[in-house]
């Protein structure tokens, strides 16, 4: 059991640098060109399979993480439903998964939280961190999911966010795993820059959509 551990350790850890990489190249690329639509599928099964992997790993003897666990599930979230925000632009798809999903993000992001609370008596604030966006992202889906019209017009920011949380994780483990920023900071500094550059394309794609007015 310990050589399988290590093999999937192995395994989880060059996806998730795959991952690193193409998450990079489809971010910097062109969006709709051939490059960006490449490496982005590359980075979503890399990001996705690796995500399953650490599932896997949390859970093996002398190898059980509540905590990655939980993450893993975050990220499989964000790259799967920003994945399959690209159906949302055809008219009328099947939103029966979209649902189940956005319904698990929401009892993650829940369990995320009170998990520390439960079991050590103390919040954890990275825990926190994320389970509160996983919640925030969540309530926004099933709401969205409500409104086929509005889901339509919202398909692409719900695409770059979602692809952009599964890239901040990415970076986020890349970041913890190697030690670059000490303690807690590497937990979050990749999140607020990330979301700053995500608030930034949506500010783009809000620009874009406004109606220029006479002078």
């Amino acid at each position: 059991m310990d050589t399988f551990a290590t093999y999937l350790i192995y395994i989880h850890a060059t996806l998730g640098s795959i991952a690193f990489i193409a998450g990079f190249i489809a971010i910097i690329t062109k969006k709709g060109n051939t490059a960006h639509k490449k490496s982005g599928i590359v980075f979503y099964y890399s990001m996705l399979f690796s995500a399953l992997s650490a599932l896997v790993i949390a859970v093996l003897p002398k190898h059980e993480n509540a905590f990655l666990f939980t993450i893993g599930l975050f990220s499989s979230y964000f790259i799967i439903s920003g994945y399959r925000a690209l159906r949302f632009k055809k008219p009328n798809p099947s939103l029966i998964l979209d649902k189940i999903i956005a319904v698990f993000m929401l009892l993650t992001g829940i369990i995320m939280i009170s998990y520390p609370l439960v079991f050590n008596g103390k919040i954890n604030i990275v825990l926190t961190v994320f389970g509160t966006i996983g919640i925030i992202f969540a309530i926004r889906d099933i709401t969205l999911l409500k409104n086929p019209k509005k889901l339509r017009k919202a398909w692409l920011k719900l695409h770059i966010g979602k692809m952009l949380g599964g890239y901040i994780s990415a970076v986020t483990a890349f970041i913890v795993v190697n030690q670059f920023i000490p303690g807690i900071a590497g937990w979050l500094v990749p999140s607020v820059f990330g979301t700053a550059y995500m608030n930034y394309w949506f500010w783009k794609l809000n620009k874009k959509k406004t109606p220029k007015t006479a002078s």
